[in-house]
């Protein structure tokens, strides 16, 4: 919390008078790094069509800011069903590694020079390799699985309006309201290799599922600014769950807060750097079809905080056919990780995308 404070700090001095230049220009940094959506808005007509594919990867756990093994979380963590028919004592079952690829559409239409219509679907694919340590007790593996989900996510639909006036192309500040409907699968099923040796097909535990479930309120706030070839911007941004889901939970409110500046090395390319500071909270609820001795299953071992850094280029097309297209790229690296654990930690994301205005 005391991140996103900072950082929601850096926010409001980005929002200080900005000095005008480049008048009438288009300019890379116009828009945010690709990993931060919904931070500008378009004038009155215009309709922009976006693609992001982003990559993000987890592998080992942590408890709180600390690293733990799969061997210490399948003698030492206990298992929430234990007493349940077939459930250990112990998390017998531990992910070790957790890739997911997300493929973004979106589209953006200016209803007024003040008012920007958004809306945007995704296609998820996820895995999740595990080790199965045999029987109640003790350090012997009984074999590796692996896991996969895939199919639509949730899709968002919302509105930015302008807080200025738009008279200024260096200077841009907008609210953002949207809405997440579940359009996700949160019933996936696949086989997993159990304690005692079977192979069951189950419910896939929370990380694995493709949506959430609820409608989400998205509320939000970016600033943006230039300094001659210098851009600053910040971004505020929440997820409000408004309901449990038919199955009884809901993935818990969410914050984020993002500040970066950016630096324009000629009329078609900039590059970025980028904090972000994220705050998740624990499932509330239980679904009572997952039940597992893995962490994975377990409400509580869900949501924490994080500090990420990222890097990013923003190319921009001049001339001829590649004129008004955009192409972009933002790797990310963690900083700092708190986890409500044990739980398995990011490692590295990596963001591309492509955007052209019409």
């Amino acid at each position: 919390m005391k991140r996103l404070l900072a950082a929601g700090a850096a926010f409001a001095a980005a929002a200080l008078p900005a000095f005008a230049d480049h008048e009438g220009r288009t300019r890379p940094a116009d828009h945010a790094p690709i990993g931060v959506m919904a931070d500008h808005r378009h004038k009155q007509g215009e309709v922009m069509v976006s693609f992001r594919y982003m990559r993000m990867n987890m592998e080992g756990s942590r408890v709180g800011t600390s690293p733990i093994s799969p061997e210490t979380i399948a003698t030492t963590v206990p298992n929430i069903f234990f007493g349940t028919p077939g459930q250990p004592p112990t998390l017998r079952v531990v992910p070790t590694r957790m890739p997911m690829d997300m493929y973004m559409g979106g589209v953006m239409y200016g209803l007024t020079d003040r008012v920007t219509l958004m809306a945007m679907g995704m296609y998820v694919e996820r895995e999740m390799d595990h080790i199965t340590f045999a029987g109640g007790m003790g350090t012997d593996v009984l074999g590796e699985f692996t896991t996969n989900s895939s199919g639509f996510g949730d899709t968002t639909v919302g509105a930015i309006v302008g807080l200025d006036d738009g008279s200024s192309p260096d200077f841009e500040a907008n609210l953002s309201l949207s809405l997440s409907i579940p359009t996700g699968s949160i019933t996936e099923t696949d086989q997993v290799l159990a304690p005692n040796g079977m192979t069951p097909t189950l419910r896939l535990p929370y990380p694995m599922q493709l949506g959430s479930g609820t409608f989400d309120l998205k509320p939000g706030a970016t600033v943006r600014r230039h300094f001659g070839d210098i851009s600053l911007g910040g971004q505020l941004m929440g997820v409000i769950r408004l309901e449990d889901n038919d199955e009884g939970y809901n993935f818990g409110n969410k914050g984020e807060a993002s500040v970066w500046a950016a630096y324009e090395a000629a009329p078609w390319v900039s590059f970025s750097g980028r904090l972000r500071g994220e705050t998740l909270g624990r499932i509330d609820g239980i679904d009572p079809m997952i039940v597992a001795p893995v962490q994975t299953a377990n409400p509580d071992f869900q949501g924490g905080e994080q500090l990420e850094a990222l890097i990013g280029v923003n190319l921009l097309g001049t001339s001829g056919v590649l004129r008004g297209h955009r192409l972009a790229v933002e790797a990310g690296f963690p900083l700092v990780r708190d986890l409500n654990g044990p739980q398995l930690e990011s490692d590295r994301t990596i963001t591309v995308g492509w955007q052209k205005a019409f």
